[in-house]
């Protein structure tokens, strides 16, 4: 079971929107070397859903082969359509990636017993744990807990990154699930609260641009020091509000080209940061981290 903070890293890329290979090398070293416990590549944050089918395998292969099993790679996979799910979580495990993050259906909105089918025909096709995503503001499907106890039977089926921000929900599915079934918070700013109820870690935004923070602040809360979690948290709070002023990842590519990690491009349709909230963004940059 992976532990900790794992990043939702950016896919970064170039001025002239390919993939940034020596960019991305460095982005994996940044975070082996800050504590991050495991790398969540091409993921809402990393825009799987603009990168080709051949670029968001090469990213997972890359990914695992630069990281040279130092850290762990969780793969995203997802997609509203069963059979693409199916081959690019293949393909994930084919490149030695160590898990899978399969998000919900989106835009087609299928019923809960179509998501519990779906999943399963993901973990029946490939012996790679899966985690589940839920984040019903994006997909417009909401994976209800009773679905994700079904799910949670399924051997290969394995954790749950809870993007819902529904605290008490979450709480109530983790007291229900079987052991060695690990909820991960997808939502930075209440990621806190959910490890204080039984989370195992979070995936996370944030820590794009504080990773040793959010590491620490796992690290904390999963050894009972809620106080000194907690201390940590209330640093990077105005930094978990000011990287969804607009929708992700246009913010957090905007504060790692503020702080050098990357150059801030990313494809259309997603635009650069509005100008109105670049001091907001840069502020709470230095605030919690200087």
């Amino acid at each position: 079971m992976i532990t900790g903070s794992i990043v939702a890293l950016v896919t970064p890329m170039t001025d002239s929107g390919d993939v940034d290979w020596r960019t991305l090398e460095r982005l994996i070293d940044f975070h082996v070397e800050n504590g991050t416990a495991a790398l969540g590549l091409v993921g809402t944050t990393g825009e799987a859903s603009t990168l080709s089918h051949p670029e968001h395998r090469e990213v997972i292969r890359f990914g695992v082969s630069h990281a040279g099993g130092r850290i762990p790679i969780m793969a995203g996979t997802g997609s509203n359509s069963t059979l693409e799910a199916v081959e690019l979580t293949v393909a994930a495990a084919e490149a030695g990636a160590d898990c899978a993050l399969l998000v919900t259906p989106y835009y087609n909105r299928p019923t809960q017993e179509g998501m519990f089918q779906h999943f399963a025909a993901v973990a029946g096709a490939i012996n790679l744990p899966i985690i589940l995503y839920n984040v019903p503001t994006r997909t417009g499907s909401d994976l209800a807990n009773e679905t994700i106890l079904r799910l949670s039977q399924i051997e290969n089926i394995v954790g749950l990154k809870d993007a819902t921000g529904d605290v008490e929900r979450g709480a109530a599915l983790i007291q229900s699930l079987p052991e060695g079934f690990a909820v991960y918070s997808g939502d930075d700013g209440t990621t806190c609260d959910l490890l204080e109820v039984g989370a195992k870690g979070c995936v996370s935004v944030t820590a794009n641009v504080a990773p040793a923070e959010m590491a620490d602040m796992c690290r904390l809360a999963l050894a009972g020091d809620m106080p000194a979690a907690r201390a940590v948290d209330q640093k990077v709070q105005r930094l978990h509000q000011t990287l969804f002023l607009e929708p992700n990842p246009i913010p957090v590519k905007y504060a790692m080209g503020y702080m050098g990690l990357i150059e801030p491009t990313m494809r259309l349709p997603l635009t650069p940061l509005s100008a109105q909230f670049h001091e907001e963004v840069t502020k709470a940059i230095d605030e919690c981290l200087n």
